[in-house]
């Protein structure tokens, strides 16, 4: 624990730390953290500079990160919770991120209310006809340009639908199908992708739709939290 104390110490914002405000940082002393750092120096997990005689993260956690990113891949985070969405609540949940200005569904389980399975993995849809779409297009960053068809009115419902976390999309792509998206935040804390929880009109009413509002936003939180958002 102590090791793992020393590796959490280093932080983007300061890239190389020195034996003493490891020392500070990990609560520690001097020769402790030496000893320490020389045996993660010998597996690769840092790297000492000679000419400062301070620390970086080596090149076997960089690995070890990417083996955890591919393993913790937008796929393998969610399908769990896709699962658990479209069984708990029988209607349709999805995956989906943003291909220039449209949805690309990557994933998709079907709910009981379904007979089989409506092969849309891969499909593609305008984003601003999707609440997948709405609620990832209102997180862009700010040096991402929006794309040209979203409407000046989309547009004005972006900061609402931050504040909120989810966008619902009623009767846009298909008449009569409701949609309730909510935003997946990668490790950076960027939105990545959305899932969605939709079914006809007939079945969500008011009631209804605050209901999956609800599942969906918490499905979307812990597909999150498996991505590495809020650590």
């Amino acid at each position: 624990m102590r090791a793992l104390a020393l590796l959490k110490a280093f932080t983007g914002a300061q890239a190389e730390l020195g034996l003493t405000e490891l020392a500070r940082r990990a609560g520690l002393n001097k020769t402790t953290v030496f000893r320490l750092m020389s045996a993660l120096e010998s597996e690769g997990m840092v790297m000492r500079n000679p000419a400062t005689d301070g620390y970086r993260l080596g090149p076997q956690i960089i690995a070890l990160g990417g083996h955890a990113q591919r393993a913790n891949d937008l796929h393998f985070a969610s399908h769990d919770e896709l699962e658990a969405l479209a069984q708990i609540t029988g209607e349709t949940a999805t995956l989906e991120v943003l291909a220039g200005d449209e949805v690309l569904v990557l994933e998709e389980v079907a709910g009981s209310y379904v007979l089989g399975s409506s092969q849309s993995v891969g499909s593609r849809w305008p984003a601003i006809l999707t609440s997948t779409g709405k609620v990832i297009l209102a997180h862009l960053p700010a040096d991402h340009a929006v794309p040209p068809n979203v409407p000046s009115s989309l547009k004005a419902t972006f900061p609402a639908i931050r504040d909120q976390g989810y966008a619902i999309a009623a009767g846009d792509l298909e008449e009569d199908f409701i949609a309730i998206g909510a935003p997946i935040r990668n490790h950076e804390g960027l939105v990545a992708a959305a899932i969605s929880i939709g079914g006809p009109s007939t079945r969500l009413d008011e009631a209804r739709i605050a209901e999956l509002t609800v599942l969906v936003m918490a499905a979307a939180e812990r597909v999150s939290q498996r991505l590495g958002y809020g650590y």
